[in-house]
């Protein structure tokens, strides 16, 4: 954990003083909370937009609990990230309806329109591309996400639109 903690790279949020000062804050006020560390990483997550690695050993150090629960938590809740997202999430549903309503071909298409894998941000930060698994609007498959709204029976054919509409607009 040591090292983590020495090696900061430049771009990381624990090495600019006005997040350090608000990831601080965010320890300071929510150590003593019961669930402490979900409510911090939570508050982390939202302030911050993600959870790098030496935020993690970070978080581990100043409350005193081992590498491995920060990890454990940050790994196992989704909307949890370690890594910079997108001013807008694409979250492409893979639920049974979706998946053979043609989710696959929309990912790779939407992989196509926008030169990202999923997992990956666009080199302009506008959107982060993912999947999930159900978002309970089967009678709609396949559905597309993109942060708050959502798009059904969508079709190949206008996904560039939609994607589009997102790439020119702030959050």
């Amino acid at each position: 954990m040591a090292n983590l903690l020495q090696d900061i790279p430049a771009g990381d949020p624990l090495a600019t003083p006005e997040k350090r000062a608000i990831i601080d804050r965010i320890l300071e006020e929510g150590k003593s909370v019961p669930g402490a560390a979900m409510v911090v990483l939570n508050e982390l997550q939202s302030q911050i937009g993600y959870i790098s690695v030496p935020m993690q050993a970070y978080v581990a150090h100043k409350m005193r609990m081992p590498l491995a629960q920060v990890r454990g938590v940050v790994s196992f809740y989704s909307f949890f990230t370690t890594t910079p997202r997108g001013k807008h999430t694409a979250k492409f549903c893979l639920g049974t309806a979706c998946y053979v309503g043609g989710a696959p071909a929309l990912i790779n298409k939407a992989q196509h329109e926008l030169g990202i894998q999923v997992g990956q941000t666009t080199e302009d930060g506008q959107v982060t591309l993912e999947i999930c698994r159900c978002i309970g609007a089967c009678s709609q498959a396949p559905t597309v996400t993109v942060d708050k709204d959502i798009y059904g029976r969508v079709q190949a054919n206008s996904l560039p639109q939609i994607l589009g509409k997102y790439r020119t607009q702030a959050r």
